[in-house]
């Protein structure tokens, strides 16, 4: 029987469908023993990862059977994908199937952070009854939310959010303004510098590239409205971080909302541990019952298929 690796987590329905027709080391462990997962690797035919996992050169020189690599979501940043194609090694990512557990998490934090009384709990457990501080909140109907990367989730967030009645600008430098989804979801296509400037939210979904690393520098937060808010489930790097702590700590925005990290996991005496209104999650945006379910069938449908060609 062919082999396949599964070195993170994965739905365990997934993993038994599997492991009808292929010998499976299911082991989530192996992505923090790298030593183990190229010996495993030595005679598998495909490896199932998450983010965690690298799958690097070195990583395929161990694997020389390797033909699949199923990617448990769909960022690809771990993933070195020119080595990939030098080897003829399939690159299958989860292209759509956590989409909604993102773009609710994007519109759970926005509304939190718009209405900015969710995070002072402890206060009135403790007897204190801080209701004059915390009867300035707003709504998001007539807010301008400021989607930062078009692709399938970008335009989920942004029907989602139109339902809200909430107003739609959008910035993605690989469509055109004549591109159907901007009429499809309400949206309003705009320069980068011109969409931040009107948003009182800011929602990233891109990759990180050259052009995408500190997209979010100290320059463009430092152009955002006072009491703007800034949320990231798209990759750690695409914000500067020290910035964006600074920002807050000033009160210059009202809040902001991180999933992904420069570091992951974030690094004790990061300069966001300080910042106030920042709801900070361990990158688990896409992460919940359903779209574990979606994602893992999915890549297992995937990774099966390449391996019965």
């Amino acid at each position: 029987m062919k082999k396949i690796v599964i070195s993170e987590f994965m739905d365990d329905a997934a993993v038994d469908t599997l492991r009808l027709n292929f010998d499976v080391c299911f082991d989530p462990a192996l992505v923090d023993e790298p030593e183990r997962l190229m010996a495993e690797l030595a005679d598998a035919r495909a490896l199932i990862v998450r983010n965690r996992t690298q799958v690097s050169a070195a990583l395929l020189d161990a694997a020389v059977k390797l033909s699949a690599v199923g990617r448990l979501g769909v960022g690809l940043d771990n993933i070195d994908m020119p080595a990939c194609a030098e080897r003829s090694v399939a690159v299958l990512p989860a292209t759509g199937a956590n989409a909604q557990a993102v773009a609710e998490y994007v519109i759970t934090t926005s509304l939190m952070l718009l209405r900015g009384t969710y995070l002072r709990s402890a206060d009135v457990a403790a007897g204190e009854w801080p209701r004059q501080a915390l009867s300035n909140g707003r709504e998001a109907a007539g807010s301008v939310l400021a989607v930062i990367g078009f692709g399938g989730i970008g335009q989920l967030v942004a029907r989602l959010a139109r339902g809200l009645g909430m107003t739609i600008v959008g910035h993605d430098p690989q469509l055109g303004r004549d591109a159907p989804c901007w009429r499809e979801t309400g949206a309003r296509c705009m320069a980068l510098d011109d969409a931040l400037a009107l948003a009182d939210v800011v929602t990233l979904h891109v990759p990180l590239t050259d052009t995408t690393r500190n997209l979010l520098n100290s320059e463009r937060i430092g152009r955002l409205k006072r009491g703007a808010i800034v949320i990231n489930t798209a990759r750690g790097g695409t914000i500067d971080e020290r910035a964006l702590a600074s920002a807050l700590c000033e009160k210059r925005l009202a809040g902001a909302a991180l999933d992904v990290f420069d570091d992951e996991p974030l690094k004790r005496g990061s300069p966001l541990a300080a910042a106030p209104n920042l709801i900070l999650t361990p990158h688990i945006a896409g992460l919940t019952v359903q779209s574990n379910e979606r994602v893992s069938s999915l890549v297992a449908q995937w990774v099966a298929a390449a391996l019965s060609d």
